[in-house]
């Protein structure tokens, strides 16, 4: 396992001594003091303990585009209220590229 997989909190074995994970590429050593996990290093479980769950697939419900297209033309229209005229231009060629994109 690579420290990129394993959630905040979860204990790991790496160069024959044993770690917490307290940050991105950080762990805190059983031994005292916090190291550096490179990407590329290659993480064991610790021997007699339960190895970390797999984190939860993201269950985020799908984005309803008829909101997304309402609140994006709520924008663009107060976008356009408090920029001059060469602003609105821009704005009025960058809401037809951006509406191209998601259709």
């Amino acid at each position: 396992m690579k420290i990129d997989q394993l959630p905040t909190g979860a204990r790991f074995q790496w160069k024959g001594r044993n770690y917490t994970k307290v940050g991105p590429m950080t762990a805190a050593a059983d031994s005292g003091g916090t190291d550096f996990i490179p990407k590329h290093a290659t993480l064991q479980p610790i021997p007699g303990e339960t190895p970390p769950a797999a984190p939860e697939e993201d269950t985020a419900p799908p984005l309803d585009a008829a909101k997304v297209k309402a609140a994006f033309e709520a924008y663009h229209r107060a976008a356009l209220r408090v920029t001059d005229e060469a602003g609105r231009l821009a704005l009025q060629s960058a809401r037809v590229r951006f509406l191209a994109e998601i259709s």
